[in-house]
């Protein structure tokens, strides 16, 4: 038998040893203990800093080291404000105080809870005693306000009231502070999140009338984590700014309410008719205001500390034990938290138990595997992050992939991330089988891409090989290890058939309410154990690191063309409204009640040289088919303890951060990353090439051809390695 021969059969072996191990691992996950693991963590209220927070880490952490893994506690030390005082009452034209509370339902076990619920707030909104009349500003976009601007309304000593959705809710009191609003209230429109949809709970699964949707409004656009310890982890030896001198709170006072709550304030309201996209479902009229409602605010908060419990796991590599497959979820709630993380946290423990029903069978991961169940996410990804910037040199040299879930449903498996990953997933998913359609879980998006996508998504679905995955905004504890430490990352969960915004963030998100109207059988929460289990498994015990570029360069390619897309359209919008001026557009149609504003004429925006984005894409696509093909060829002549292999890893280990820049984004070097970061103005929503695309949006022309540049050596950087490894590979 010649070397190169025995070669090939050691790693066809070895290949054949991962899908053996593979297709094991994906008989142990089980429906029963996922729904057992729900039932306990969500049978109290469990949000950060409180006494069933602590109890469910220690018992999280029991659990791990009862399957066989190295496990132990992390903690840090973050701030978290709670309510000390909330009080929301209209003065004119008739006086209503606001409940602002959350009644029990009788059919709810667990909503009866009182002494140990949060009560509903926004987390890091600042103190404020303010009193303004009231403006409905819709969903608080930065549109809407120019929307406001035209017909002459103004916010500027107001409070405004915007509807839950299509923004974080984070960015709603950003950019009311910026308009000169002294106060902010979100509410959750039936249109959106009620009756509209369904019946509502606990008849159905939407929102009812005194249902709130607690959530941070942290401005996390411009770092996530302990506001207190930007960029270093928060330690109890860790130097702290003074809350003066933090800049993720937000600027005015903001609280949430529900839509019984804010019916009467929106009823008052006087001023035009808003038009038909800014109507919700209330049986009123909806107006703009501002007049005759006034209302007073104020809001004020312990301004305290509170110690996160984040529970690390670890099973030791056997042959790479420097490079690090990382998994995690967050156990903290707001409330109970069934759904959320209830049920993504539960798929994440019975993998870990099915991993060390492997061990014990005799697999053994090539990588280090370790799982995290976070604390502190739902405040600003706290946990997360605080464990990233204390490990972000770790994390650089030794981290291969990150996997996240943050709560799971019926329906379509419709994973997102860096498209290094892109090609992985598709693959796991080709071997994972849809609970209800017993199709695979691939075949089942792939019809609805088909059925129900765009022209271009249908075309993607039936020529494509792998379905496209979308880019990672915020709003989960994946944005750390992609977006700061450049970590190749995936967000996995299932959903699309069950409505869970009935219950987001409420008193009602529970057991009782996630088993009569969710997940019921727990079958979807072992299909989302058996996607990420696997996809771990082979994260793990691949020889050479299984990320595919080409999947990754084809999606940079879509990113310049939406770019000088998305110039051209604001050139084209530009010269449309400069014409409508010109014809005296906006005089024709003034209201003489309520004049419009006439804008001022633009400058219609520049041309852009994007050659060096265009070059550098087109390089990236050249690299990495060159890799593809180097691999496919060099592959079988690699066998698994060959020093060739390591020194592979170790340059691909690199190629995501290779996509990093260490001054970070304009305005926020915080995020790092050059082709994914969450909207400055969206928050939860990903900006792609966010350094380009948002100088372009807020028209800053100079700072675009900046960051076309930034961004192309970027890719270059990337491509380089790329080539770099393939030459390696050459006979």
């Amino acid at each position: 038998m010649s070397a190169i021969f025995a070669l090939a059969m050691s790693t066809l072996a070895a290949q054949q040893a991962v899908q053996s191990w593979d297709a094991k691992f994906r008989a142990i996950p089980d429906a029963g203990n996922i729904g057992e693991y729900i039932k306990r963590m969500s049978a109290r209220p469990h949000h950060l800093g409180s006494p069933y927070d602590k109890d469910n880490a220690e018992w999280i952490l029991a659990k791990f080291e009862q399957w066989g893994w190295d496990a132990r506690i992390e903690t840090f030390d973050a701030l978290f404000p709670t309510p000390k005082e909330r009080v929301v009452e209209m003065i004119a034209p008739a006086p209503f105080t606001l409940k602002l509370e959350e009644p029990v339902v009788s059919v709810d076990p667990t909503s009866g809870q009182k002494t140990e619920q949060l009560p509903s707030f926004n987390a890091y909104s600042v103190d404020g005693d303010v009193t303004g009349p009231i403006v409905y500003v819709n969903y608080g976009r930065p549109q809407d306000y120019e929307d406001l601007e035209r017909r002459g309304i103004s916010v500027r000593g107001a409070i405004v009231i915007a509807r839950y959705g299509n923004s974080w809710r984070g960015i709603k009191p950003k950019v009311a502070a910026e308009h000169g609003a002294v106060g902010c209230l979100i509410y959750s429109d039936p249109m959106d999140d009620g009756y509209f949809n369904d019946d509502i709970f606990p008849e159905g699964p939407t929102r009812n009338g005194t249902g709130v949707q607690r959530g941070s409004v942290m401005d996390m656009p411009t770092y996530p984590g302990d506001p207190l310890t930007p960029n270093v982890g928060a330690t109890a030896d860790a130097k702290r700014l003074d809350i003066k001198d933090v800049a993720t709170l937000t600027k005015i006072p903001v609280l949430p309410i529900s839509y019984t709550d804010a019916q009467p304030l929106l009823a008052a309201l006087k001023g035009p008719v808003v038009p038909e996209s800014w109507r919700g479902s209330l049986p009123i009229t909806y107006h703009f205001g501002p007049g005759p409602t006034r209302v007073h605010m104020k809001v004020s908060f312990n301004w305290n500390r509170a110690p996160i419990y984040d529970v690390i796991a670890r099973m030791q590599g056997s042959t790479y034990p420097d490079e690090w497959v990382i998994r995690g979820n967050h156990h903290d709630a707001w409330v109970n938290g069934a759904q959320d993380p209830g049920s993504g946290m539960s798929a994440v423990l019975e993998e870990a138990r099915a991993l060390g029903e492997l061990a014990r069978q005799g697999w053994r991961p090539k990588r280090t595997v370790i799982y995290a169940a976070w604390d502190g996410e739902e405040q600003g990804l706290l946990g997360s992050t605080e464990w990233v910037e204390a490990h972000d040199k770790d994390l650089r040299e030794h981290a291969v992939a990150y996997l996240n879930s943050d709560g799971t449903g019926r329906g379509f498996f419709n994973p997102s991330g860096s498209h290094a990953l892109e090609n992985l997933v598709n693959d796991v998913a080709r071997d994972v089988e849809d609970p209800e359609t017993k199709l695979t879980v691939w075949k089942r998006q792939q019809a609805r891409r088909i059925a129900n996508g765009t022209r271009e998504e249908k075309n993607d679905a039936r020529t494509r090989a792998d379905l496209r995955i979308a880019a990672l905004g915020s709003g989960s504890d994946y944005s750390s290890f992609l977006q700061h430490a450049g970590v190749p990352s995936l967000d996995l969960r299932f959903g699309g058939f069950d409505s869970s915004d009935g219950i987001y963030h409420s008193v009602y998100d529970d057991y009782y309410y996630y088993t009569k109207f969710l997940d019921t059988d727990f079958a979807y929460g072992r299909a989302l154990a058996q996607v990420a289990g696997s996809t771990i498994i082979r994260l793990a015990d691949a020889d050479v690191l299984p990320f595919e570029y080409a999947d990754q360069a084809d999606t940079v390619q879509t990113y310049v063309k939406e770019l000088q897309a998305l110039l051209k359209t604001q050139q084209d919008d530009m010269r449309e409204r400069n014409r409508e001026i010109d014809e005296g557009v906006f005089a024709a149609i003034n209201d003489p009640r309520r004049p419009l504003q006439v804008p001022k004429k633009e400058t219609v925006a520049p041309a852009l040289n994007f050659a060096p984005l265009e070059n550098a894409a087109e390089a990236l696509t050249q690299a990495a088919a060159r890799y593809r093909k180097a691999a496919d060829t060099a592959r079988p002549k690699l066998a698994s303890n060959s020093a060739a292999v390591r020194a592979i890893n170790a340059k691909l280990l690199q190629a995501e951060r290779q996509l990093t820049d260490d001054a970070g984004l304009p305005k926020r070097p915080w995020y790092r990353h050059m082709l994914y970061a969450p909207g400055f103005y969206t928050g939860y929503a990903v900006k792609t090439m966010p350094g380009v695309r948002e100088a372009i949006e807020q028209k800053e022309y100079a700072a675009a051809e900046t960051e076309i540049v930034r961004v192309a050596k970027a890719l270059e950087r990337e491509a380089a390695l790329l080539d770099s490894i393939s030459s390696s590979l050459q006979p």
